[in-house]
């Protein structure tokens, strides 16, 4: 059994890394895309970097047998000097869980820090200022492990000081360029919106972490079941995301008159963070507690810091993390089974909890400000203005853009590659150029000299365009250009909302279809396409009708109402 459990750590290790994926979908989703290669290389550099310097440095601070005064560890690099007998297992496991807590910030400074900038900061926090704190609540003679601290997972050796460091990196950055308004005083005066340009993305790195979190919570169980087993920590890791989400979905859709997606989603991860600490010493009530608090939390605090602090955090970090870490380590001293406050373990342990949480906190936030003072004084923290405009994929890394390949162009073709009119090279060279005289000949309606022509432009969402289309055919209109636009536009009194922030104008994808009619009225086209765009939210679209001077068949030369007839 004890191999058995062996290979089940080291399963845990192998889920924990594959959290860095899921780190990197939320935060690509959750910014801009014009910095997704940017995000996704700080991701992975995060490991990356992480590595040397935790192999080098941190694993003997935090890990080391020779241990000083419950507070330091010696380092010894027997890594390099007596690898046949190291404990390979410990090093891997504490390596991925390094790595997480250096990611964390990742997405609270984004959009807007150096890429060089941030490469020293990940090997900082990863060789010095999260493997000592790391040590005092997992090495068997730090301090606070014999004050009788629980944090099983991490939620205050990881998450608290990964959301403490991304809220003074956030703090010491400032918001992003046109993050917020401000007076002749430097007062804040408006907050604006910067949705993340794909939920999808964030969706799949949510499911991703929470697949992960399974081995970050329950990789160092060594039975099956009781209290602090696999199978309950399975469980306890399960009902805490998801009674959270539930709550933040239920809480901003009464707060804000629709459920909002982004933030439920950040809910779940809040969930996992609170969780982590006590997810081997709760039962299922304490789990559900645990996970409602964690709901209301990380819409307060993610609100709280934009629209009252103006913190700018894009992916809502330090209300997940910092928040939610302090809270999940807190509640252990509340709904621990043996100890916890409700429980009848008096308040002893819950003051241990407590001052393990400020202790990591405080140390986090002394590191972390000497760090980014050293940093930004001596190298500069921030990327440039043009860079944070134009994008960190184009100026930092030569990237035009992360989703080239998705791109569809216009195709240009050359007469020698295919030929006329979409035929074949060698159909084409037979066929030839063909004469107007020639051309295939067409029905001629009745001539109508003195005929009408008005164009309808009708700009809409993509989603509609097959309903527009089959409402267009049964009035018997069956020419339409079709183009692909960006637009924006705001509906004053009826403002949608994002994370809490109402979205002004923001460009998003539309389509503007072009018809030219004379024998259907242009009243039966605008009511035909009212019907079918009508949905009474913001972006059902715009018609516009203009009158048109004469139409010319290029194929035919036929102009006026004939050149409508086919």
């Amino acid at each position: 059994m004890s191999e058995v459990w062996g290979v089940w750590f080291l399963i845990g290790a192998a889920l924990v890394f594959f959290m860095q994926c899921g780190f990197a979908m939320v935060e690509t989703g959750f910014t801009r895309a014009k910095n997704a290669g940017n995000i996704i290389m700080k991701n992975l550099m995060d490991f990356c970097i992480g590595t040397p310097m935790f192999m080098l440095l941190g694993f003997g601070l935090m890990m080391s047998e020779n241990y000083l005064f419950g507070f330091i560890g010696k380092p010894h690099l027997q890594l390099f000097t007596n690898f046949a007998e190291l404990d390979w297992s410990a090093f891997v496991f504490n390596l991925v869980f390094c790595a997480t807590a250096a990611t964390i910030v990742s997405g609270a400074m984004a959009e807007r820090t150096k890429f060089s900038a941030y490469c020293i900061y990940s090997a900082i926090i990863s060789a010095v200022v999260y493997p000592i704190e790391a040590g005092w609540v997992w090495n068997s003679q730090g301090w606070l492990v014999q004050l009788g601290f629980v944090d099983f997972a991490g939620s205050a050796a990881i998450h608290s000081v990964g959301g403490t460091a991304a809220l003074i990196g956030a703090i010491f950055l400032g918001p992003r360029i046109g993050k917020y308004d401000y007076d002749k005083d430097g007062k804040v005066t408006k907050v604006h919106a910067i949705p993340g340009h794909s939920l999808t993305l964030g969706a799949l790195g949510t499911f991703i972490l929470w697949f992960g979190w399974y081995g970050f919570n329950g990789a160092a169980c060594t039975q099956l079941l009781g209290v602090g087993g696999l199978a309950a920590v399975f469980t306890t890791t399960t009902i805490a995301p998801a009674v959270a989400a539930v709550t933040t979905m239920l809480f901003t859709w009464f707060k804000n008159g629709k459920p909002d997606v982004s933030m439920t989603l950040n809910a779940s991860l809040a969930g996992l963070v609170a969780i982590t600490a006590p997810c081997a010493t709760v039962d299922a009530l304490g789990a559900s507690i645990i996970g409602i608090v964690a709901g209301f939390i990380v819409v307060l605090v993610v609100e709280g810091l934009d629209m009252k602090l103006h913190i700018d955090d894009p992916v809502g970090a330090v209300g997940v993390h910092l928040a939610n870490g302090a809270w999940g380590t807190i509640a252990d001293g509340l709904f621990n089974v043996e100890s916890g406050v409700f429980y009848g373990g008096g308040f002893s342990h819950l003051g241990v909890q407590c001052l393990g949480e400020v202790a990591i906190v405080a140390w986090t936030t002394v590191c972390m400000v000497i760090v980014f003072t050293l940093i930004k004084k001596f190298h500069g923290l921030r990327a440039s203005r043009d860079e944070e405009v134009i994008g960190l994929d184009k100026l930092e890394h030569g990237i035009a853009s992360s989703y080239a390949g998705f791109i569809m162009a216009p195709q240009v073709m050359t007469e020698g590659e295919a030929g006329i009119g979409g035929l074949s090279a060698a159909a084409a060279a037979e066929a030839g150029d063909v004469p107007v005289e020639k051309a295939l000949p067409v029905t001629k309606g009745t001539s109508r000299p003195d005929a009408k022509f008005h164009m309808v432009t009708i700009i809409t969402r993509p989603s509609k365009f097959d309903e527009l289309k089959h409402a267009m055919n049964d009035i018997n209109v069956t020419g339409m250009t079709v183009a692909n636009v960006m637009g924006c536009g705001v509906q004053h009194g009826n403002t949608e909302k994002y994370r809490g922030v109402p979205i002004e104008m923001t460009l998003l994808p539309k389509i503007k279809v072009d018809i030219v009619v004379s024998e259907v009225p242009v009243e039966l086209v605008i009511t035909a396409a009212k019907e079918v765009l009508y949905t009474g939210h913001i972006g059902d679209g715009k018609i516009f009708v203009y009158d048109v001077q004469n139409v010319v068949k290029v194929r035919t030369g036929e102009e006026g109402y004939e050149a409508l007839q086919d």
